[in-house]
């Protein structure tokens, strides 16, 4: 047993090198257009925008479930630190219900030690990017830290959801994904079309039209564990070529890795079922009916009428951005009357979690 257990420690650090090794060739010489991967370009003909109604994502297969592993990626900051521990306590409290395929849960943690939150939530400890190469842009570490996660861990499902810190689950998630094809939530800002001189520089013409790059970002997206393997490396050598590159950089600014995700999806031929449901964004979105995240990205600010004043602090607001270094009190002030369901919900459910998630503000 000690040799075998000797033999997969020195397999995992010899492999650990190489990635690491990869990404400093990656970030310090141009990105080559044979990036890996086959193409499997018929995956791709599918509907860009698909709304699946929720009685038809939980017909998917037989009766049997596909269960999928929920991961977060996530700094050490009091900002990400109260995100995901909010985010847990509502994974726990669907986890099991009517309808779920959730599965395991594991918090990928990218600052490379563990913190005092360790018991609290299912953790693996991923190395950072050496230090400087992600350039300030912290996100880079995300692809990074899925690599090392991927390649040490044992993840027993089939199947990945690949959420963030600032997402509350709101109703059971089952596996949206099916027949090889992720499923993923289209965002507004994510064109590829009006990019597409940029993205040719790591989307050669011979992988198809500009159009196979789908409109998304890694998060949130279900897709098999096989298709994140494969896709993960990539994801991370395109985002350190795209922020390598100025004029790359200047285009995509703060949502470059999602772009970066969606070509290496695309190089990878691994398409995927747009769904509008699998989240809302307060204040914009109003309602939560039949869809399974709230992704409190935006500020909410409204007057004492329920009136929203977006662009201007309002009498009222919950802006995660107000809690970059403490993390929210406890029995936060609800909304005016009249202010959308979805920001009294959200606010609900952060008041929840916080009176019942232990030592709360410590």
């Amino acid at each position: 047993m000690g040799c075998g257990n000797l033999f997969y420690s020195v397999l995992i650090a010899c492999s650990v090198a190489l990635i690491t090794y990869n990404i400093i060739i990656s970030a310090n010489a141009p990105l080559k257009q044979e990036l890996p991967g086959p193409s499997r370009s018929s995956l791709l003909s599918v509907d860009p925008i698909i709304k699946m109604p929720l009685e038809r994502s939980r017909r998917f297969g037989s009766d049997k479930k596909r269960l999928f592993h929920t991961a977060v990626t996530a700094s050490d900051s009091v900002y990400n630190t109260w995100q995901c521990r909010i985010m847990y306590y509502w994974f726990k409290k669907f986890k099991d219900a009517p309808g779920s395929e959730m599965g395991g849960f594991t918090r990928i943690l990218h600052s490379g030690k563990p913190d005092k939150f360790m018991e609290e939530i299912p953790t693996f400890v991923a190395q950072p990017l050496p230090s400087g190469m992600d350039q300030g842009y912290i996100v880079l570490n995300r692809p990074w830290a899925f690599v090392q996660w991927l390649q040490q861990a044992k993840i027993q499902e089939d199947y990945i959801l690949m959420a963030e810190p600032d997402h509350i689950i709101v109703n059971p998630i089952p596996n949206l994904s099916k027949d090889g094809l992720g499923a993923a939530f289209p965002f507004f800002y994510i064109e590829p079309k009006k990019y597409e001189t940029t993205l040719r520089k790591y989307f050669p013409e011979d992988k198809g039209p500009v159009t196979n790059i789908d409109p998304i970002g890694n998060s949130p997206v279900i897709l098999p564990k096989e298709s994140l393997k494969k896709i993960a490396p990539t994801w991370m050598n395109v985002s350190l070529a795209m922020k390598k590159d100025p004029e790359t950089d200047k285009a995509f600014g703060w949502v470059l890795e999602m772009y970066a995700y969606a070509v290496a999806s695309a190089l990878h031929g691994v398409g995927n079922i747009l769904h509008k449901d699998f989240m809302l964004q307060p204040p914009w979105d109003t309602e939560i009916g039949g869809k399974f995240i709230i992704h409190y990205t935006y500020g909410c600010d409204y007057d004492m009428k329920g009136q929203l004043t977006y662009g201007k602090i309002g009498e009222w607001r919950f802006d995660k951005r107000s809690y970059d270094t403490v993390a929210p009190p406890k029995n936060l002030t609800l909304p005016p009357q009249g202010v959308p369901e979805s920001v009294v919900t959200l606010v609900k459910m952060v008041n929840e979690a916080t009176a019942n998630i232990p030592n709360w503000g410590s």
